[in-house]
């Protein structure tokens, strides 16, 4: 199972990014796959989860609600976190992962992670 992160960079506060998690060896049906970040001096948390390529109802947390879009490609085997109206509070390295548990939701039920990749907003 590989996963690989990219799309991160510099932008302003009210701006935008994309990143992208290809994803490889795995039965997307079968696992939760997500978004998580860990700013400089806090803890690993969770952004964005999906229980599977179908779910309907994603999970956010309370911070990127509103702002954060997760998607899935299905033909090309990545998932995107679209990323709007940037603060620089989203500051941090951003991880794809994917748990066998597919309603896991907390980063250490998370089995397989992706490199990460930094992003920074400024102000």
């Amino acid at each position: 199972v590989q996963l690989q992160a990219s799309g991160g960079g510099l932008a302003q506060a009210e701006g935008s990014l994309r990143l992208s998690c290809e994803i490889s060896d795995l039965d997307l049906d079968r696992y939760a796959i997500g978004w998580f970040r860990r700013a400089p001096g806090n803890q690993r948390e969770a952004v964005s989860c999906l229980r599977g390529r179908d779910d309907l109802n994603p999970y956010y947390s309370a911070p990127v609600k509103g702002r954060f879009t997760v998607s899935i490609d299905n033909a090309k085997n990545t998932m995107y976190l679209q990323m709007n109206s940037l603060k620089p509070e989203d500051t941090a390295v951003y991880y794809c992962a994917a748990s066998r548990t597919v309603t896991a939701r907390r980063p250490d039920e998370f089995n397989y992670w992706g490199q990460g990749t930094q992003v920074t907003v400024s102000s």
